[in-house]
């Protein structure tokens, strides 16, 4: 039996609530957020990335998700998450249904990062921020299942250790970091439901 769109994202949803989020609490951290966007375009599913300009504070040219540092005036991290996706690719927040969370990833630059998983209506007219996107990506779920695109990468942890974990080659993007942990969690989740 053929799932509709609606069905699949509501098993993506049903596969995230059954997991427990960790989440990592530093107050040497800064608080950011960031959406991870899955919703059909053509006859596959993809994800939404973006990279970034060079006029950015951080994450220069890198492929990131969406979203960025907590403002004082949010509310929580999950509207931090909807408030830079739209800042960053006008996407509008009510246009967003948000089917779970995964857990807090850190990174060298001092950052506590909580990833939200959505899904938007498809197609959808993104107006891209000229300041801080240069490019937007919307990659196949097909191509980031496919072993030919991981590579191994290695990090040094703030306490010294060494951390291992995938990488991810997309034409000439390389996507790596707190991004490819984020994409990884979310792929081992939700692997077989897409």
């Amino acid at each position: 039996m053929i799932q509709t769109a609606d069905e699949k994202m509501a098993e993506v949803s049903r596969l995230l609530t059954r997991r427990v989020v960790k989440n990592r609490e530093d107050p040497a951290l800064r608080l950011s957020a960031v959406l991870l966007l899955c919703y059909k375009k053509a006859e596959d599913y993809c994800v939404l990335f973006n990279k970034r300009t060079e006029k950015v504070e951080f994450n220069k040219g890198d492929i990131c998700f969406p979203g960025g540092s907590k403002d004082p005036e949010d509310g929580d991290l999950i509207t931090t998450a909807l408030r830079e996706t739209r800042e960053e690719m006008g996407i509008d927040p009510t246009d967003v249904t948000i089917l779970g969370e995964l857990d807090s990833t850190t990174t060298n630059s001092g950052f506590s990062i909580k990833p939200y998983v959505g899904t938007i209506p498809s197609p959808y007219n993104f107006t891209p921020s000229k300041d801080e996107v240069a490019e937007v990506l919307e990659i196949p779920f097909a191509s980031l299942l496919s072993e030919a695109i991981l590579r191994e990468e290695t990090r040094v942890l703030p306490d010294g250790q060494i951390d291992r974990g995938r990488a991810y080659v997309y034409g000439p993007h390389y996507i790596y970091g707190a991004t490819a942990r984020i994409l990884t969690q979310f792929i081992d989740t939700v692997r077989g439901s897409l």
